[in-house]
């Protein structure tokens, strides 16, 4: 159990230049590649909906419930204020949330402290697993948290370093296509309920200007986590 310990806790050595750059190429076939995209977007529907859930609860409101449907979308239901601070962070938080938590994979990177995170997640994933209504999304859960356990217990010494990178180059990539698709879908009409479209009724302001903050944070987010992996 010591020896178990110390390789969870203990410093992880990053992988190489060749390997950081080979898993930031897979990464962007996994968002660029439809049809590997289609299914690889599950993640970001998680971590977006996540991002919902956690500033809901820190900003006092009630979390009610989060769906996960087979077509990526989702829904965090919270009960509080219909308006005010805490229902626009609420509301904002879910695009932001995959390159937001890209960036602190960044940090946990050149700390070392994969493996423990990776526990980490393992357990917020469960928790998460808990607020779930629809069994889409439990399989979905289930699935990505198998997958995060299989590699912090059982790869060898330096495959949670690679994954890690991975998932991290992923989550900043994959961070910047929902926004891309969420304008085309206003343009066609087809979002009228959309997270900024909600902001824009609850600011009175552009839901363009909500469009323009989350392609912001996403593409900066991908420009310092991208220079910071590659230096």
């Amino acid at each position: 159990m010591t020896s178990r310990w110390d390789t969870i806790a203990g410093y992880q050595v990053g992988p190489s230049s060749v390997l950081v750059i080979a898993t930031g190429v897979a990464a962007y076939l996994a968002v660029a590649v439809d049809r590997v995209w289609r299914r690889a977007r599950n993640v970001i529907t998680i971590v977006h909906e996540a991002g919902h859930a956690l500033t809901a609860l820190l900003t006092g409101r009630r979390l009610k419930g989060i769906l996960l449907h087979s077509d990526t979308s989702g829904l965090t239901l919270s009960a509080g204020r219909s308006a005010g601070p805490g229902m626009v962070l609420t509301a904002a938080s879910g695009y932001l949330a995959p390159s937001l938590v890209g960036l602190g994979g960044v940090a946990v990177l050149a700390a070392g402290w994969v493996t423990i995170t990776l526990w980490i997640i393992a357990a917020l994933l469960l928790a998460m697993l808990f607020m779930i209504r629809n069994f889409y999304g439990v399989l979905s859960v289930v699935v990505t948290g198998a997958a995060v356990v299989l590699v912090a217990w059982y790869a060898p010494a330096d495959a949670p370093g690679a994954f890690g990178d991975a998932a991290t180059w992923f989550l900043l990539i994959g961070g910047v296509r929902p926004v891309i698709e969420l304008q085309r879908r206003r343009r066609g009409g087809r979002a009228w309920d959309s997270d900024a479209d909600q902001l824009a009724r609850l600011t009175r302001t552009s839901p363009l200007l909500w469009v323009g903050l989350f392609g912001t944070v996403s593409l900066g987010a991908l420009a310092a986590g991208g220079w910071l992996l590659l230096h």
